[in-house]
């Protein structure tokens, strides 16, 4: 494995950054095992990606991977619950690496959004489902319905960012991905006893292993109760994992790389696309990556009239999805160039940027968070009427106060 350790400081800069979704940090980490695991390529699942439709022009050298996570009970997820049929998407994630890799927004879409209801063909054991025109449904049921294939095309139909890439993990690989790499700091405002996700925690900072964090990711029913909130404890999750990489000796230990890498591939389904030659592109790319320049953003929604469990994009969004397109988060030698998109003969069409906006700081226009966030101060993540008093560490609460926060951050550092 000496080739390990020739490629030690890429792997760990790559796997650093690309935490931030678990999947993609552990495909690039396999790079280094290639030539002598081929076995472990060959175990990640593929799907050909058709039926897209009229896609949004590419704009530039940026990738943009659709994130999956699936909630599927099938095989090793049968202990999640068996009597649960399907698939749907319990998480879904726009990773966009800006061109030059030197930043990274993690866009979180709420599962609960609605959106046109579009046609997709047969995919991945799934029926499709036909195009019903001034119908929506929510888009963890667009992925039920057909596949990867159906929630890319919505996404990107939607948004109007075009996608490069999916990469699709289930709940089993997510708990033993974070078992393989030591596990992961969180941090509770108060004691969580959450018997729908089985998270059961007192309060402060904790260390924990895969079926604890996966019971963190999947908590719905603390605090507000809402998949929104849910969002951004998950954010800080990733921030905490993003900073433990970054200290970690992961590239340093080959038999570890490899148990990550095995056990990631494994669980793991991505477009017939995803090459090779592409994971060593994303891999290069982010070399010397800071945490700070990766950034968390919950997509801003309001609630949908017609049914209070689900919300909706309001249209103030599309500048959102029009900065990330474009891609704003690029160095700022680069910002005076004009955008341009790829005619239909390969022609470059010059495009207006847009104004104002403060590339590299979306998270701070959108209010997200960077990878170097402090893991225990989201309180406001786990405030309401499920939720705890920050002040005594019992009862229930609807809000967060200046004081209670206050009283939370001074019992940490007094831990």
């Amino acid at each position: 494995m000496s080739g390990g350790r020739r490629r030690g400081p890429v792997v760990r800069r790559a796997l650093g950054v690309l935490a931030v979704v678990v999947a993609i940090a552990l495909v690039a980490a396999s790079l280094t095992a290639y030539l002598k695991y081929r076995a472990i390529w060959d175990s990640i699942g593929r799907i050909q990606v058709v039926g897209l439709g009229h896609r949004p022009p590419q704009l530039n050298a940026a990738m943009n991977v659709l994130v999956i996570g699936s909630d599927t009970r099938a095989g090793a997820n049968r202990q999640f619950g068996a009597g649960i049929t399907g698939q749907r998407s319990d998480t879904i994630m726009i990773l966009h690496i800006a061109s030059g890799g030197h930043n990274v927004v993690v866009l979180s879409i709420p599962r609960d959004s609605v959106v046109p209801v579009l046609a997709c063909p047969p995919e991945a054991g799934t029926t499709g489902q036909a195009a019903q025109p001034g119908q929506v449904e929510q888009v963890n049921a667009t992925f039920a319905n057909g596949g990867p294939g159906c929630l890319w095309k919505t996404v990107e139909q939607t948004t109007r960012v075009r996608l490069d890439h999916f990469i699709e993990i289930n709940f089993t690989g997510f708990e033993k991905i974070i078992d393989d790499i030591g596990g992961v700091s969180i941090c509770l405002p108060f004691a969580v006893h959450d018997s729908q996700s089985k998270l059961n925690l007192s309060a402060g900072r904790h260390h924990v292993r895969g079926a604890q964090a996966l019971a963190f990711w999947r908590a719905r029913y603390i605090g507000e109760g809402s998949d929104l909130q849910r969002i951004r404890r998950d954010q800080y999750l990733m921030a905490s994992l993003l900073q433990g990489l970054k200290h970690s000796d992961l590239a340093s230990s080959p038999s570890q790389l490899i148990r990550v890498v095995t056990d990631a591939a494994r669980y793991m389904t991505t477009d017939s696309g995803l090459s090779l030659p592409a994971m060593i592109g994303i891999a290069t790319s982010l070399q010397g990556l800071h945490s700070s320049a990766v950034q968390f953003i919950e997509l801003p929604t309001v609630p949908y009239a017609a049914n209070p469990n689900w919300v909706s994009w309001p249209a103030s969004d599309s500048r959102l999805f029009g900065e990330i397109a474009r891609d704003q988060g690029v160095p700022a030698a680069s910002r005076h160039r004009p955008a341009q998109a790829r005619g239909g003969r390969g022609s470059l069409v010059t495009l207006p940027q847009p104004d104002g906006g403060n590339p590299g700081n979306l998270a701070r226009q959108y209010g997200g968070i960077t990878g170097n966030a402090n893991v225990c101060h989201d309180a406001g993540a786990f405030t309401g009427p499920r939720g705890g008093s920050l002040a005594s560490g019992r009862g229930r609460s609807s809000g967060v106060t200046g004081g209670p926060r206050r009283t939370y951050r001074a019992r940490l550092a007094a831990a």
